[in-house]
């Protein structure tokens, strides 16, 4: 069934409000393709929406919004080493977290509690705490909006990069991901070096890290630093970490002795949220809006912000961060 003028309000985790001139939500793939090859729908341009945990509506959608609901996880594979689980791209990416720590399926106990559904999962090439999507990527399936027809992508295709995927530049818009597979380890190898995982598993007095308690570990720091979207809209980090030369790091030590920075290949990795604090924007309110006061690359919706509003706060960052410190930062979240 295509609904109209829908509110978008429920649908994003800034909890901005937008009317869709029309949505169909699609259970399965049969059902997607039904939605695409409707004759009556071919001129509508076409929005994807998930969980709605990275994207910031300026606007009202002029669209056809077909909202992913695709269920369902399943182990389909099983090694000597390692469990292939495959996952439909409209489950909350934590839920799948979840799952495959109960089952004792390891690999993605440090990407807890991150938010959006498990089709954007590559879409981003989600990442935290020293583990990226690509890590455990297999494979995905994904139906081209053109054709209707089924793809499949293993990891080479997908072109995996820092936040970064084909579907994000090459491919945007082109197709709609319905499945992913995960290649999880039997043995856990658990990463508990990066970030604050192993002061906060002290905390909480475990010298035997498992795949439960580092999870825990994790989603501890996470909800100490950032805002239920639930209670404070939010879309988690709105810019990248941006990488630069390592001339560039070394020329910004001189000025700021005790900037981060983090080996990436052959370059550095800055962290944006000390870039915006150093200007500071971190816990400042602009409107209805804002840097969160516990971590500055979050902005925020204090109740009655717009997209438009929104927007414009995360511009005046980017040029305050690039007038002070000469680098360049990106969005992370999709901007319509």
């Amino acid at each position: 069934m295509i609904e109209k003028n829908v509110s978008l309000k429920p649908y994003n985790t800034f909890g901005l409000s937008a009317q869709a001139k029309l949505m169909a939500r699609v259970v399965d793939v049969p059902s997607l393709q039904s939605v695409l090859s409707d004759a009556s729908l071919v001129n509508e341009e076409r929005f994807i929406l998930g969980g709605g945990s990275n994207i910031l509506l300026t606007k009202d959608v002029d669209a056809l919004v077909i909202k992913n609901e695709i269920d369902g996880i399943a182990l389909v594979e099983e090694t000597s080493d390692s469990f292939f689980v495959k996952s439909g791209a409209g489950v909350v990416w934590h839920n799948l977290v979840l799952h495959c720590i109960e089952k004792g399926y390891a690999g993605i106990e440090n990407l807890s509690l991150i938010p959006g559904n498990v089709g954007a999962a590559p879409m981003q090439n989600i990442g935290a705490y020293g583990v990226e999507l690509k890590d455990v990527f297999s494979s995905l399936e994904a139906v081209d909006i053109a054709s209707g027809k089924i793809h499949h992508f293993d990891s080479n295709a997908c072109e995996f990069g820092y936040r970064e995927s084909v579907f994000k530049r090459k491919l945007r818009g082109e197709f709609v991901i319905t499945a992913v597979t995960l290649r999880l380890d039997k043995t856990p190898k658990l990463n508990t070096t990066y970030g604050a995982i192993e002061q906060e598993l002290e905390r909480l007095n475990i010298s035997s890290p498992t795949l439960e308690t580092v999870s825990q570990a994790v989603i501890n720091i996470r909800q100490s630093k950032l805002p239920n979207p639930k209670v404070l809209g939010n879309s988690g980090s709105f810019f990248k970490n941006p990488v630069v030369e390592t001339a560039k790091y070394e020329e910004l030590k001189k000025k700021s002795a005790n900037i981060p920075g983090y080996p990436a290949g052959d370059k550095t990795k800055l962290a944006a949220g000390w870039l915006i604090e150093q200007c500071g924007w971190k816990g400042k309110v602009v409107g209805n809006t804002g840097s969160h006061a516990q971590q500055a690359l979050v902005l925020v919706n204090y109740g009655n912000a717009t997209g438009v509003e929104i927007f414009e706060l995360s511009e005046q960052i980017m040029y305050s961060v690039y007038n002070t410190f000469g680098v360049q930062l990106e969005k992370e979240v999709n901007v319509y």
